[in-house]
């Protein structure tokens, strides 16, 4: 394991009695990214986050965060020391006013930035002397954003941090993510469902499905590498086998095949010439195709 990874897990594994959250996963996140961690109900994403941030300790494998083992108890202060974490249910003291609640984050984070707090207090239009309980769900949001970004964090764990935002607030809430990873050179754990949202602010992506990383890489990378091929006959389309190892996946329906390839577009397309198409369409793919690809696909 490096330290060139801001978070790093390899074979990592965690049961629950007879139920096996993880089952192996490899994940890497390097220092100044925005990483999307993707993944259907179950895929293992909220376990995976209470791994790395001593929540609960893996059954085996190894995860670092920061250059710190996450199963060990000391190192485990340290990163909850260095990371903001922003849970799906915004958990925060439903007495306190906003400015009391801030004012209280302040006081426990040597490092507190008040120039981030003064920045996105204007932002996010926060009501000052309104009491945590009397919010709505997107201004808890922003609130709960507010905190995790202004206490100097040298990682931040977000999940779902959009969830039940409306389109405003949760442009808002995006392109603060973006604006602060750029000027403060954070590094962005961002778990979610929303694939539009990741595919719109993230340099990087992991899927995960049935306790494992089934597809990882930049978002670009993954862009150019994944292809769907349509393929037009002038009768049935055949049902080839295919031996080039990029081809996932393909469907024949009438007079079409579809050929979905993850790697190695030249070669499928030259194993695909002597079928003697009419006519050929390579498309590219978006998150959304890939995600659905990768989970159903893999199985």
């Amino acid at each position: 394991m490096t330290d060139a990874w801001a978070v790093e897990t390899v074979d990592l594994k965690k049961s629950y009695g007879d139920t096996e959250a993880l089952r192996g996963l490899d994940l890497q996140v390097p220092r100044g990214s925005l990483c999307g961690l993707l993944g259907r109900n179950g895929a293992g994403k909220t376990t995976t986050l209470k791994v790395l941030l001593g929540m609960t300790r893996p059954t085996s494998g190894a995860a670092r965060v920061l250059g710190l083992a996450a199963d060990n108890r000391s190192d485990s202060v340290r990163i909850r020391q260095r990371t903001g974490f922003v849970s799906e249910d915004k958990d925060l003291y439903d007495a306190m006013t906003v400015d009391e609640i801030v004012r209280f984050a302040a006081s426990l984070y040597p490092t507190w930035r008040k120039d981030v707090e003064d920045r996105y207090r204007r932002a996010f239009e926060l009501p000052h002397h309104r009491r945590v309980q009397e919010l709505s769900r997107g201004t808890r949001t922003k609130l709960a954003l507010l905190l995790a970004l202004s206490r100097g964090a040298e990682l931040l764990v977000l999940d779902e941090p959009t969830s039940g935002l409306d389109p405003a607030a949760t442009e808002e809430v995006l392109q603060a993510l973006v604006s602060h990873v750029a000027s403060d050179e954070v590094t962005v754990l961002l778990s979610s469902h929303h694939l539009p949202h990741i595919e719109q602010v993230a340099d990087r992506v992991v899927i995960v499905d049935g306790g494992k990383a089934v597809v990882a890489g930049p978002l670009e990378d993954l862009r150019e590498s994944y292809r769907r091929i349509q393929l037009v006959f002038a009768d049935a389309a055949p049902q080839p086998t295919l031996r080039a190892s990029g081809a996932i996946r393909s469907e024949r329906r009438g007079r079409v095949l579809t050929v979905v390839c993850r790697s190695g577009l030249d070669q499928v397309l030259a194993e695909l010439r002597p079928l003697n198409a009419v006519a050929v369409e390579v498309m590219p793919m978006s998150l959304k195709e890939i995600f659905f690809e990768s989970v159903n696909g893999e199985r």
